[in-house]
């Protein structure tokens, strides 16, 4: 394998994850590549330049010097204009890149010729677990979540029977049950809380009480064909409301975790829910980082509305960046090594992970790697 990789700090505030660490550069070395990572690339990870060093890596000054003649970049968050001016015309860029939020940064995409793959366009396959970024990260968001509503509710989790009398666990709602709900869930039950998880597909209930938690039936059924949720009628959504605000009324901690990747997240609960709940209760809003799914979020604060404390952090997995970061680049380079053959970037076109994942289309006509 005939290729440099090129890493860079990343530049987004409070981002501490990285694309690659120590154990993967380790692979990248033993297939034949070469790497260049800047000084202190996993500082906010705990991964020192030494264990890079070890790992076959060479220790650059800048991001300059990381990037330059880097025929493959890997990234987190995408590198901002400047820097993208620094990667050579024709390279490969691996990362939550998000090209379409940014105009000037997909112009100069485009005018480079770089080869630009958007993991969180990634064909939600079987083949494609092992590379799928958004469900790794979601089960980090998803935990703390859940630790910080613990940690802002004025009551304990579990259970209590003590010499004051018996303390109740606390009554727990998690809305979505996709990776980072079913992640919270499962949180949730191992602190001792009475847990119960809402989504608007059916089918979730079965993976719900499989965690231990307990299904939110509001009464409307969105199942619709192929698996995939069907739109609600105004009707539908408004007595699914109706019941939804009244089940708040006796909810200690709510998470909310439903979004969309790229769309702005669906508003679920409004203020008038949340004027309804408990004083002392608490909402934490993973979707935040997208708008947030309760009308009263303001992403990155946490604020106190009649009573009801409402958390919208941001960047939950980095959070935990260790790990976060461990999975993360073990999705990197099983994504990448689609892209490598033996003498450097050599992406065949027919592999649909890689023609649905490119942004903006493959280049014209099929090529074998």
């Amino acid at each position: 394998m005939a290729v440099t990789i090129g890493v860079a700090r990343e530049t987004a505030a409070g981002e501490a994850r990285v694309a690659l660490t120590p154990e993967t550069c380790r692979k990248f070395v033993a297939a034949g590549a070469a790497v260049q990572v800047e000084t202190g690339l996993g500082a906010g990870a705990h991964f020192p330049d030494p264990d890079y060093a070890d790992a076959g890596a060479r220790i650059v000054g800048d991001a300059r010097a990381a990037l330059s003649g880097a025929a493959l970049v890997l990234c987190v968050r995408p590198p901002d204009a400047g820097r993208l001016q620094w990667v050579q015309p024709g390279a490969a860029l691996v990362g939550m890149l998000q090209p379409e939020a940014d105009a000037a940064r997909g112009q100069i995409i485009a005018e480079r010729r770089l080869l630009a793959f958007p993991l969180e366009r990634l064909p939600r396959t079987t083949r494609a677990q092992s590379m799928d970024v958004l469900s790794s990260q979601a089960g980090m968001a998803g935990y703390k979540a859940m630790l910080i509503g613990a940690q802002l509710a004025p009551r304990f989790f579990p259970m209590l029977t003590t010499a004051a009398g018996t303390i109740r666990p606390a009554k727990v709602l998690v809305i979505g049950a996709g990776v980072a709900g079913l992640q919270a869930i499962a949180t949730a039950k191992r602190l001792g809380a009475q847990v119960e998880g809402f989504d608007v597909r059916p089918e979730t209930r079965e993976q719900i009480e499989s965690l231990g938690g307990r299904f939110l039936d509001l009464g409307v059924s969105a199942a619709g064909e192929g698996g995939y949720a069907r739109a609600l009628t105004e009707a539908e959504r408004a007595e699914q409301q109706r019941r939804l605000g009244e089940h708040l009324k006796g909810i200690d901690v709510l998470v909310c975790t439903a979004a969309v990747p790229g769309r702005p997240a669906p508003t679920i609960v409004t203020l008038a829910m949340v004027a309804g709940m408990r004083p002392g209760s608490v909402v934490v809003d993973l979707a935040a980082d997208s708008g947030g799914n309760c009308e009263a979020t303001r992403p990155g604060e946490t604020i106190a509305v009649d009573g009801v404390t409402i958390a919208g952090p941001l960047d939950l997995a980095s959070m935990g960046a260790t790990q976060s970061s461990e999975m993360f680049a073990r999705n990197v380079f099983n994504f990448a090594r689609l892209l490598l053959g033996d003498d450097g970037l050599a992406p065949d076109w027919s592999d649909e992970l890689l023609a649905k994942t490119v942004w903006p289309a493959p280049p014209p006509g099929p090529r074998e790697g």
